[in-house]
């Protein structure tokens, strides 16, 4: 099988401002996404990026125009909730905008009809809620149509409707939308867009709070930059078909979005339960046939990174590259790159039972949330790893394993502990549990999948943040705070990343020019 591009499973998404060369693409998907309503001119499109530019947002998925986001920014002295939407934004020419203001308010979101259900508008509500914090503002208010009202209409009155939504009763595509994205209802507007038919004119008030809004003699409080992991504790079973895989797959990487993780971990080799697919034969021969779903794995959890809007550490998968066979785990991030690292040391096992080659790199991968690095199981077991990943910016290190009995799962577990006292970082771990007898090398599994803390008063008693019941599948959920790192590392009990003797030592990679050591 020849080596795979990743390129062609990409999917290059990017938020941003919106630019003058947009306008056209945004008038377009204007006229699908509200049919029957006015939409922008060029002129309004215009002021908006020359009165507030920060305030216009749109998303792009392949270089095409896929979603997009206006707003502006009000004195909440001056704003009356009662106030139609052209008095607010100036009939879409912002004029009202103040940039003294202390609310942020929402004039549209859309997203493209065809790219609906990949949670787009939730990326737009929190690049919104990202935009007030940097700004310092009080809070983002929005009017929010109500398009479900016309199938409703003819059975009750508005306030009904709303009632209905709010109890989940009814799905509204836009308030439901609003409420599940933090935002709280407080009044219903009358009169509020004339030619929105669909909704009666009626709109909803809605308003988000900012909590780390800082009055200007506020006392500063230290800085938090949380990291939400989801491991996930995966039990082997027989499958029927890829479809089975997929299901069970999805299902987790939802419960992972659902609770707004920023990565969530599979284990090692997982995607094995594909071989209850085939007739049992030699092993080597039998994990050289997983590669014929590694087209299909890459499309899957490339979709599913974008859908949820979840970095996805899928685990490892056997993956043949002309005649040699890798174990390799592979990052699908949320904006659509994909990175994978090969597993660098192989058991005895691996190489009896499959033939299993070592990779030669050591990568460090940029995400939105900081440098993390991924390391198959036993490659943690190799403590200048960790030191070298470390060394070029990685601060969490996540390490999908599978380990038959408990001797090998303790081995994996104390590693991870060790890496996270030497080198003053965060390590998730997630193992499968569960059985598959018909696969050979594969017939028990035993996990307790965690995620670790360096071990100090600043962290969890034990420096354990969570960890799973054995051998039962199942996800835990955590948040790390990569700022609370760094001041540990500078004020902790003990300081050993700031405390080795590079006068004495050295650890020196060879797969590439050694980094430049930069101390935080």
């Amino acid at each position: 099988m020849e080596k795979i591009d990743l390129h062609e499973f990409e999917s290059k998404l990017n938020i941003r401002n919106l630019r003058k060369e947009d306008f056209d693409q945004v008038i377009s998907m204007q006229k699908i996404s509200f049919p029957g309503m006015e939409v922008w001119s060029h002129e309004n499109l215009q002021n908006q990026i020359k009165r507030f530019p920060e305030g216009q947002i749109v998303i792009e998925i392949d270089g095409r125009l896929v979603a997009s986001s206006g707003s502006l920014i009000i004195d909440s002295e001056d704003f009356d909730m009662n106030m139609s939407w052209d008095e607010i934004c100036d009939g879409g020419n912002i004029g009202t905008h103040d940039p003294e203001g202390d609310t942020l308010y929402g004039m549209e979101i859309m997203v493209h009809p065809e790219f609906r259900g990949m949670k787009l508008a939730t990326r737009l509500y929190e690049a919104r809620k990202d935009l007030a914090r940097n700004l310092n503002l009080r809070r983002i208010v929005i009017g929010g149509r109500l398009p479900g009202y016309r199938n409703h209409k003819d059975k009750m009155n508005i306030s009904q409707y709303v009632d209905r939504v709010t109890s989940r009763a009814i799905f509204d595509p836009v308030l439901t939308v609003q409420l599940s994205n933090g935002f709280s209802l407080k009044k219903i507007i009358r009169q509020y867009m004339d030619d929105d038919s669909e909704s009666a004119g009626y709109a909803t008030y809605l308003e988000w709070t900012n909590f780390d809004f800082k009055e200007e003699k506020e006392r500063q409080f230290l800085a938090a930059a949380p990291v939400r992991i989801c491991v996930v504790q995966y039990q082997m079973r027989p499958i029927k078909n890829f479809d089975d895989f997929a299901v069970q797959s999805e299902y987790f990487v939802d419960v992972a979005s659902g609770y707004k993780s920023d990565f969530v971990l599979f284990p090692e080799i997982f995607t094995l339960q594909l071989l209850s697919l085939f007739p049992k034969e030699e092993p080597g021969t039998a994990a050289r046939k997983i590669g014929e779903f590694t087209e299909q794995y890459l499309e899957l959890f490339s979709e599913l990174a974008i859908k949820y809007n979840i970095n996805i550490v899928a685990g490892s998968h056997f993956t043949p590259e002309g005649d040699n066979l890798y174990n390799i785990a592979y990052l699908f991030k949320r904006n659509g790159e994909i990175g994978k690292q090969y597993k660098l040391h192989i058991t005895p096992n691996e190489k009896k039972w499959w033939g299993v080659q070592p990779g030669n790199t050591l990568e460090v991968f940029d995400t939105d949330k900081g440098k993390i690095s991924i390391m198959i199981c036993y490659d943690l077991e190799f403590p200048e790893l960790a030191r070298i990943a470390v060394e070029r910016g990685a601060r969490i290190i996540f390490v999908p394993f599978c380990t038959d009995d408990r001797q090998g799962y303790l081995r994996v577990r104390y590693c991870a502990q060790a890496r996270c006292v030497e080198n003053q970082i965060f390590v998730a771990i997630a193992g499968t549990v569960g059985n598959l007898p018909q696969v050979d090398n594969m017939d028990i599994q035993y996990a307790q999948s965690g995620i670790y803390t360096p071990s100090d008063f600043s962290f969890a008693r034990d420096a354990i943040a969570g960890e799973c019941t054995p051998n039962v599948e199942t996800v835990i959920i955590n948040d790390i705070d990569l700022e609370l790192l760094k001041r540990h590392r500078n004020r902790g009990t003990v300081t050993n990343w700031n405390d080795r003797r590079t006068d004495l030592y050295r650890i020196v990679s060879l797969d590439q020019n050694p980094p430049h050591l930069q101390e935080e």
